[in-house]
């Protein structure tokens, strides 16, 4: 497959995938698009930098960046807390299959496997933190500036 095509894919998906859990968690509308924007940004990004041989932890961490600098933005241009945007564009990121194969290992008494993937959960995680406390850094930093939303928006 083209990896064009592939992109598109993965933008799409991540934008659904952001939006749905949106609708689980009782977003509010009017954020809904927005909240598939941060997802979509952030998974691509992760997805850009993975494909290109960049590790998990790094294209991770990038990701949710993103989506942590995506939120901020955002919430300053609509007017609503940050946590609207960065908690259902985070779930692209999450590695919920590795840990699954985590604890299906430990059950199956797989013990090295099950450490080995749950050490991989683990600094994902800790990744993904690291990224929105990087994120929410440049938004303390911007907020004292006083740079605006909209000179962000349109440089």
């Amino acid at each position: 497959m083209a990896y064009w095509l592939q992109f598109c894919i993965q933008a799409i998906l991540s934008y659904v995938s952001t939006v749905a859990f949106g609708v689980c968690i009782n977003v509010p509308r009017k954020a809904f698009l927005w909240c598939g924007i941060a997802g979509m940004a952030g998974w691509q990004v992760y997805w850009v930098l993975f494909n290109f041989g960049s590790g998990r932890m790094l294209a991770n961490l990038l990701g949710a960046l993103t989506v942590g600098i995506c939120g901020n933005i955002m919430a300053r241009y609509k007017r609503m807390p940050v946590i609207i945007f960065n908690i259902p564009g985070l779930v692209p990121l999450v590695p919920g299959g590795t840990a699954y194969r985590a604890i299906r290992n430990l059950v199956l008494g797989n013990l090295s496997e099950a450490l080995s993937q749950g050490v991989s959960v683990i600094m994902i995680a800790g990744a993904i933190a690291v990224g929105f406390m990087l994120a929410q850094i440049m938004a303390e930093i911007t907020r004292k500036k006083g740079i605006t939303p909209k000179q962000v928006l349109h440089r």
